[in-house]
C-alpha cells in the first residue's frame, strides 16, 4: 500500500511538473533548448546538461531538509494536540498543508534548475546558461582562459558527478548562490554535476592549447594555472625595484 501511494504521490508530481514547465515555455519564454553559438565551417559543437547523478544528488540533499522541516512540523503538532485535542484536530489539516505544499514546489524547483542548465562548447568558446525567472548566459572564450580545475566532495563522489571550474583573465571570487551553492561571476565559469569532469578539462585545455600555438600566447596551457594576475604583479614590482637599484 505505502508503494503505491508513494507512486502515485510521484506520478501527480510528474503530472503538475509537465504543467508547470509547459506554462513556462509558453507564457514565462524560459528556453527549452540548449543555447547557440556560432561555429566555423567542419567546426563541431557539443551540447550537455549535467549528469543524471546530479539530479539524484539535489534530491538528496532535498529529502533531508524535507525529513528535518516535517519532522519539526510534526512535533509541533503533537505539542498541540497533546495540550488540546480539539486545537490539534483543527491544526491537523492546515499542519499537513503547510508540510506538503511546499514538498511539492521544492521538489518542481529541483527539477526545473536541471532542465533549465545548459553548456555549450565549440573549438574557440564555451556558454554556460542557467536560470529560470533570470536566465544567466556567460560565454566564456578559451583564449582567455587562465586556469581549468576539477572540484569534486564526498558526496558528489558518490554519485559520481564533480564540477569544472574555468578561470578566465582578472577572475573574480565565487559567489554563494542559491541554495548555497557556488555561482558564476563575470570572470568565472562552472560546469557543475557532470560525470565526466575529466574529459571537459582536458578538452577545454586541448582547446585552449589550440589558440596558444596559433600565436596568443604560451603554448602549454597548464603552466597558466601557476602565475595568476597576483604573481605577475609582484613580478612587476620586482622588476621595478631592480631597475630602481640599477639607476643608483
Amino acid at each position: 500500500m505505502k508503494r503505491l501511494a508513494g507512486a502515485k504521490v510521484d506520478q501527480a508530481t510528474r503530472w503538475i511538473y509537465r504543467g508547470v514547465w509547459s506554462v513556462l515555455v509558453r507564457w514565462f519564454k524560459v528556453p527549452d533548448r540548449p543555447p547557440e553559438l556560432p561555429t566555423a565551417p567542419g567546426e563541431s559543437l557539443e551540447s550537455f546538461q549535467p549528469s543524471a547523478g546530479f539530479l539524484r544528488y539535489l534530491k538528496l540533499k532535498f529529502w533531508v531538509v524535507l525529513l528535518l522541516f516535517d519532522g519539526a512540523i510534526l512535533v509541533a503538532w503533537l505539542a498541540v494536540a497533546v495540550a488540546s485535542p480539539v486545537a490539534g484536530a483543527i491544526s491537523a489539516l492546515p499542519a499537513l498543508a503547510i508540510a506538503v505544499i511546499p514538498d511539492i514546489v521544492a521538489y518542481i524547483a529541483i527539477h526545473l534548475r536541471y532542465d533549465t542548465t545548459w553548456y555549450v562548447m565549440t573549438g574557440r568558446s564555451l556558454r554556460i546558461r542557467r536560470g529560470i525567472w533570470v536566465i544567466h548566459e556567460t560565454t566564456i572564450t578559451f583564449e582567455n582562459v587562465q586556469n581549468v580545475e576539477v572540484n569534486q566532495g564526498p558526496l558528489q563522489r558518490w554519485f559520481g558527478i564533480a564540477d569544472v571550474r574555468v578561470d578566465t583573465a582578472g577572475g573574480g571570487g565565487v559567489q554563494a548562490g542559491a541554495h548555497g551553492t557556488a555561482s558564476m561571476t563575470g570572470h568565472r565559469g562552472l560546469i557543475e554535476g557532470v560525470s565526466d569532469a575529466p574529459r571537459i578539462r582536458d578538452m577545454i585545455l586541448s582547446r585552449l592549447r589550440h589558440s596558444r600555438t596559433a600565436g596568443l600566447g604560451d603554448e602549454d596551457p597548464r603552466r597558466l594555472s601557476v602565475w595568476s594576475p597576483r604573481h605577475v604583479a609582484v613580478l612587476r614590482e620586482i622588476r621595478d625595484l631592480a631597475r630602481q637599484l640599477a639607476a643608483r
